[in-house]
């Protein structure tokens, strides 16, 4: 019987399937995604997926291959195959996600589509499109002609294919004259599109996809030359200096140093961040079970912070890279604001709620460029927080593969305090004052690693050049690297080359410096600038950028004062 049933099953799975069948299956609330020309359904997964379900609503309409490939081992992908439904003919043109605002139109014959799947309605979509789509660019709605420039696209001609993507606007349903004018908010964003669009590769079709093409040999290449293999004795090194700082935490403990003990203790968990990182990317073992307990050990039975949670919010971050609405890496309001979008009191796709910019974020952004170290410093309490609003909630995956991380995690959690908050803090150290400096020493001291993962993304674009720009132009469009001597990348923890390591996340760290320069030749054949600074340069460019967002909230707040003593005394 099963014999007799699996070559139909396997047909029913190589079924071409039109662009406009897969627009009314997401408009039917299916969740489609494109891998290597095959459509995968992955509705069923969503609650199982390790690394959470929003990483994968924010490919939903999208050719996703580069972003899979890059974030799964090759056991996962071949097991994707369980939730194919057919395949594609020719290049697959995106559509916006309906998680990022994306609207599609409901198929005409929805039991044709859904059971007997005909290709030949193709025809459907060349005619129907093009008369009711809106230009397919997320960045804002077009207004009396205010709107993306078209010089970058005209030179290919792309613009002129935008009526076939068939992705709604929300402007479709306003009438022309109900639309607002363009904002002083809307000229800072067409300033900061221009200026992308003017230093990055053209946006049509032929240059990103020799873009994406010379990505994926340069992967072959990394392959070969054994990148991705993990040497283990680099990890014996991290593993003498974590012993060493914990062993010498326990002795300024025992002698009443406790604020030389909080200081090597800090120090300890600014080093194992390192490894838990490794292990979240498989970067280590490349094995999902072992580099999970390796993490899960790692970050919470000895850093008291969730493995879990850092794997739904850092997946997100790496597919949609400085997205003010939907990247959790830096949306740090009411007290840091990247870009002068968060003056709109966005809404955040990942939290799901909107960030105010209340009172608090229009005195805090003026000074955030003032702000911006010391409250690094406090960091961690709010890694604690995320934590474990994450386990409590049960926001992670309850079946399926990863079914018991959660539980593992708890118990990482319940050794931690056991530990460290009855262990060293109640029966250890004798008085409140001596506690409060052991906990702030330990806590600050981390503030480095916070500043490091700050520093590769707060000076870079978070302006959204739209669905057709490709993967790895995006991360190295929204991403630096920090220069350093070799001997400091124990301290920088490979989170130097966030570039390099956004592009290829499952490199082992400690050969990430060894395919830099395979990186750099890679960004001088494409013509993507490779940007690469200094650790006090690049410091200068977040601060930069701090400030220039703190003058902008200061000149939209003239602004609005002035409107608001206009509208008072005309009013009387």
């Amino acid at each position: 019987m099963a014999s007799d049933s699996s070559p139909a099953l396997s047909s029913s799975k190589e079924v071409i399937l039109s662009r406009r069948q897969i627009e009314g299956m997401i408009a039917d609330g299916k969740k489609i995604i494109v891998v290597d020309g095959r459509v995968l359904k992955v509705d069923t997964w969503l609650k199982y997926h390790p690394g959470g379900d929003k990483s994968i609503l924010h490919v939903v309409g999208r050719d996703a291959t580069d972003e899979v490939n890059a974030l799964h081992s090759s056991e996962a992908r071949q097991r994707m195959a369980a939730f194919q439904i057919g395949r594609i003919e020719g290049r697959w043109h995106n559509f916006l996600p309906p998680v990022q605002g994306g609207i599609f139109r409901p198929y005409k014959d929805q039991e044709q589509q859904l059971h007997q799947f005909n290709p030949s309605v193709e025809s459907d979509e060349d005619t129907t499109s093009e008369s009711t789509s809106a230009p397919d660019s997320p960045i804002f709605d077009p207004v009396d002609g205010f709107s993306i420039p078209k010089s970058r696209f005209q030179k290919t001609g792309w613009l002129r294919e935008s009526p076939s993507v068939s992705s709604i606007s929300s402007a479709e349903s306003l009438e022309p004259n109900h639309r607002s004018k363009p904002s002083l908010m809307d000229a800072q964003t067409q300033k900061e599109i221009d200026l992308d669009l003017d230093k990055y590769p053209a946006l049509d079709p032929a240059t990103q996809d020799d873009i994406v093409h010379r990505y994926r040999r340069l992967n072959q290449v990394i392959h070969a030359q054994g990148l991705y293999q993990c040497h283990y004795t680099d990890y014996l090194i991290e593993l003498f200096r974590y012993t060493l700082l914990f062993a010498m935490c326990l002795v300024f403990l025992r002698i009443g140093w406790y604020g030389t003990s909080g200081l090597c203790l800090g120090l300890f968990w600014h080093q194992l961040v390192f490894t838990a990182h490794d292990a979240g990317h498989m970067g280590i073992t490349h094995d999902f079970v072992y580099d999970t307990v390796i993490g899960v050990v790692v970050a919470d039975f000895l850093g008291g912070l969730s493995l879990g949670w850092w794997k739904r919010s850092h997946n997100v971050h790496h597919i949609v890279t400085n997205s003010p609405e939907h990247d959790p890496d830096i949306e740090h309001m009411p007290f840091f604001a990247i870009s002068h979008r968060f003056f709109e009191s966005l809404r955040s796709t990942f939290y799901d709620r909107i960030m105010i910019y209340d009172c608090v974020a229009r005195v805090a952004v003026r000074y955030q460029h003032l702000l911006y170290y010391p409250l690094l410093t406090l960091g961690r309490f709010n890694l604690y927080i995320l934590s474990w609003e994450y386990l409590l909630r049960g926001l992670g995956p309850r079946k399926g593969p990863a079914w018991w991380h959660r539980w593992f995690e708890i118990a990482g959690h319940f050794f931690f305090w056991m530990w460290f908050g009855y262990g060293i803090l109640y029966r250890t150290i004798p008085d409140a004052r001596s506690r409060f400096i052991f906990v702030m020493v330990s806590h600050m001291v981390t503030g480095p690693l916070h500043l490091q993962i700050t520093l590769s993304h707060f000076a870079m674009s978070t302006a959204d050049l739209g669905i057709h720009e490709s993967f790895p132009q995006k991360m190295l469009r929204t991403t630096m690297d920090v220069d350093c001597p070799e001997w400091l990348d124990f301290l920088h923890g490979g989170l130097q080359f966030q570039a390099i390591h956004h592009l290829y996340p499952r490199i082992p760290r400690h050969n990430l410096r060894k395919t830099q320069k395979l990186v750099q030749s890679f960004c001088n054949e494409v013509g993507i600038p490779y940007a690469l600074y200094g650790f006090v340069d690049g410091n200068k460019q977040v601060v930069g950028r701090l400030a220039d967002v703190a003058r902008q909230a200061a000149i939209l707040a003239q602004c609005q004062k002035v409107v608001a003593g206009s509208e008072h005394y005309g009013g009387r």
